[in-house]
């Protein structure tokens, strides 16, 4: 299914989303500012409806069905492509697919509706006479295109014989829809894990039952070992749809090769431990002395292979070589669930969430956070994520505790675990990203095979600059005055560095209750390089309910007032403030006037 939302219009239906998000893991929470803090807050709902449905997003709408199809009848026109829609009771009493049926909407609703206790309420006649869907299988079977479900699912309908031919997979789930199976009948419905192409009243449908083992010399090109598998498939006349994972030994978990056509072939990427590919061995078609003396086994590729496919599975493309690499292909009596095998690289993202506002964080931001086992920052910046942090385990730290944050992070993805890391702003300013990756480098062994991802957040400076106007429209630099890590000295050489370049200078980390003697010192400095009406700009907790943004001129900045939330922006010599309807606005023209 597609990216997901929620979307709340009342304080009542915000509380039923936050109930329900787990049924659909990674959903975003969208909400009226009149319903209550979300991952996303909407402005105005018609429109907000209509970019997520133009985006793709399942919608769930916590509101009338009226309000869901006044906002989204004008971009109706396709309904292969259109995503699923859904109404929701917000009080929980009802469920209704009202498009995309066939997409994902009917599966979402019953999976609502049993959260809930209710029965939803669907129309399709497929679903209501059989129980399901021809163009909507159920997971581990995928649809080929081509397929002519419309036609075959009428047949299905009138009560027409159909042909059902099962190569590959179980059936089960077809049992109702097809009630009279007659061989060499005008329609058919072929599960396969063949490269099959459908022709007309044919439907094809590829369990994921092949386990792609593989192997490789360290550091092979992943080009080498996608074109081995692509060959492969293309000789045994399989389907790369057919595919569950890719599997091997987990001495080969960092290994990026295979991670690299995992992700050419849109598949998980799983490894077995010693033991259970050693289990496989007395199962191995060409056992191999080398490989023997290289790991401990007689071969990885089979090995990795028949470990995926199971109880019952069997081998049926014996290893293959290229230069650098091995392929094996095993295939599973029914679908496999790559997720419930040996173990996955685990992932560490470490994730700028801005000032704290959800509707100031970035989708990708939302995303990762949602798709993480654990979360681990300071606990005001976790209380800042809101409803997103449900069903996630919360590792809360005290500010000072940076490097113990960092070292937690990466042992929960050293054990395959998705791990987010919090900073507020932009993770790379003054954030968690340099010491996670400083502590990753000093931790290299220990943390082979975990995923490092940065996902940039609003900065700061840049949310308070956009709140006061147009500050930072020519160079501008930032300059932290904490000297628990940075030298005194340091901090007063680039300071003035700055004020001869005559940057525009954002000042982080100004101040604390026991540390006020850099800004001070700064301040001073600045006094004596900048002219007293040298427009200031003082900003508090951007972002958040408690927000204070200031423009003043530098003779009057009270440094009293300044402390370890605060965030100040000093201008340069062509900046100025501008009076607009009351309020007072920032500006660095993006050029400097000509001198004669």
């Amino acid at each position: 299914m597609s990216a997901c939302a929620f979307v709340a219009l009342t304080p009542r239906g915000l509380a039923l989303a936050r109930r329900l998000s787990p049924v659909v893991p990674g959903a975003s929470i969208h909400a009226t500012v009149a319903a209550g803090q979300s991952d996303v807050a909407i402005e105005r709902v018609a429109p907000h409806l209509r970019a997520l449905f133009e985006e793709g997003t399942t919608i769930i709408g916590l509101c009338a069905a009226g309000i869901l199809i006044r906002a989204l009848a004008p971009g109706l026109n396709d309904k292969a492509t259109e995503p699923p829609v859904l109404a929701l009771a917000d009080d929980g009493s009802a469920v209704i697919p009202l498009l995309g049926g066939h997409r994902g909407a009917n599966r979402l609703a019953r999976q609502l509706a049993d959260r809930l206790g209710i029965a939803a309420a669907l129309t399709t006649a497929s679903e209501l006479i059989f129980g399901g869907a021809l163009d909507d299988p159920p997971a581990g079977y995928g649809l080929a295109p081509g397929s002519d479900a419309k036609t075959v699912g009428a047949a299905l309908l009138r009560g027409e014989p159909v042909d059902l031919v099962v190569e590959a997979g179980q059936a089960d789930w077809l049992l109702g829809l097809v009630q009279h199976s007659v061989p060499g009948a005008r329609h058919r419905i072929v599960l396969t894990d063949r490269a099959l192409v459908p022709t007309a009243n044919m439907v094809v449908i590829h369990p994921a039952v092949l386990a792609i083992g593989v192997g490789c010399s360290r550091g092979a090109p992943a080009g080498e070992l996608i074109a081995l598998i692509d060959a492969t498939l293309q000789e045994a006349g399989l389907n790369r749809a057919a595919i569950a994972g890719l599997f091997s030994l987990d001495l080969k978990l960092d290994e990026p090769a295979m991670h690299a056509a995992a992700t050419h072939f849109g598949v998980p990427f799983r490894v077995f431990d010693h033991a259970q590919l050693a289990a496989e061995q007395h199962h191995l078609h060409t056992p191999s002395d080398e490989v023997e003396r290289a790991v401990g086994l007689k071969g990885v590729a089979e090995a990795a292979a028949l470990a995926a496919a199971g109880d019952g599975g069997a081998l049926i493309v014996p290893k293959r070589r290229s230069a650098n690499a091995t392929v094996a292909i095993a295939r599973a009596l029914a679908p496999i669930d790559p997720t419930s095998l040996g173990r996955t690289r685990g992932r560490l993202a470490v994730i700028g969430i801005g000032p704290g506002a959800a509707a100031w964080r970035t989708p990708e931001a939302t995303a990762l956070l949602a798709g993480s086992d654990d979360l681990i920052g300071y606990s005001l910046y976790l209380d800042l994520l809101g409803p997103i942090v449900a069903g996630k385990e919360r590792h809360d730290f005290a500010l000072g505790e940076e490097t113990a944050r960092a070292d937690a992070a990466l042992a929960l993805a050293s054990t395959g675990r998705r791990v987010a890391l919090i900073s507020s702003g932009d993770a790379g300013v003054y954030g968690m990203a340099s010491l996670a990756l400083e502590r990753l480098e000093a931790k290299r062994d220990a943390c082979k095979g975990v995923e490092l991802v940065v996902a940039p957040g609003l900065s700061s400076v840049l949310a308070a600059a956009a709140r006061a106007g147009a500050p930072l429209g020519h160079d501008f630099c930032t300059i932290s005055l904490s000297d628990r890590l940075t030298p005194l000295a340091m901090i007063e050489q680039r300071l003035d560095g700055a004020l001869a370049g005559d940057f525009v200078i954002a000042l982080f980390n100004p101040a604390a209750a026991t540390r006020r003697e850099p800004l001070e010192r700064a301040l001073a400095a600045i006094q004596a390089k900048r002219a007293p009406a040298t427009p200031v700009i003082l900003a508090r907790a951007v972002g958040r309910a408690e927000e204070s943004i200031e423009v003043m001129t530098l003779d009057a900045l009270e440094p009293e007032r300044i402390d370890m939330m605060s965030l100040v922006i000093i201008g340069n010599s062509e900046s100025r403030i501008v009076d607009h309807e009351g309020r007072r606005f920032m500006l660095t023209p993006r050029g400097y006037r000509a001198t004669p």
